[in-house]
């Protein structure tokens, strides 16, 4: 016997403005993990504590707007994401934190990123029976990457977290972000090559710290 298949989101949404609560719970339950992340890295360490206040004030939008809710070639996920996305830029604007597009967006100039690929030599994450070294380098190797993302301008970390953090696609981020295509590309584009300068400066430090070249 075959299982029912779960319904998509914007099924449960217009069930959701039909009245059936339960449609809201499994849309909230489906998202929300991913959702509560997304708001967590875009504000920020400085904003951290803000980050419950934007997530839950994005669903209570969810809630103000199921009965005018129509799905306009954006999948719920990505309406979801762009409310959230509005409120958060709403919050660092008001904390005076700097959210307009980088020097280098439209310019033409491509920021420095090293020569090789930074992280070429590092210990492979998936391993039988990892080393205590290795768990130790990939710990500190995500702390790192979540610091290096805070360094990150405003719009190519919400490009950066949209794509490769939540898994939208590159027409999914323009549109959450509301911006072009290219837009949206090119704020990706930027945010990998100075994350990898960024990660690639810890590089050297933490090989030399785990007793020198890795396998």
């Amino acid at each position: 016997m075959q299982s029912t298949p779960e319904p998509d989101d914007d099924t449960l949404m217009a069930a959701y403005a039909q009245g059936e609560a339960a449609a809201f719970e499994q849309l909230y339950e489906r998202h929300r993990a991913g959702l509560y992340r997304f708001v967590r890295r875009l504000l920020g360490t400085a904003l951290a504590a803000q980050t419950d206040e934007v997530f839950q004030d994005t669903w209570l939008r969810v809630v103000k707007a199921r009965a005018t809710w129509a799905p306009q070639g954006a999948s719920f996920r990505t309406w979801l994401f762009t409310l959230a996305h509005h409120r958060a830029i709403d919050l660092l604007r008001r904390s005076g934190r700097e959210v307009s597009i980088d020097a280098f967006e439209g310019t033409g100039q491509e920021p420095w990123e090293p020569d090789a690929n930074a992280w070429q030599h590092w210990p492979a994450p998936a391993s039988a029976a990892p080393h205590s070294e290795e768990l130790a380098f990939w710990r500190r190797a995500g702390e790192r990457l979540l610091m290096c993302l805070e360094q990150l301008p405003v719009p190519q970390r919400s490009a950066f977290l949209l794509h490769h953090d939540d898994g939208l696609a590159l027409d999914e981020v323009a549109s959450a972000l509301e911006v072009g295509f290219e837009t949206a590309k090119t704020r990706l584009r930027y945010a990998m090559k100075k994350l990898r300068t960024c990660m690639g400066a810890y590089l050297a430090p933490v090989l030399a710290n785990a007793g020198g070249e890795a396998p």
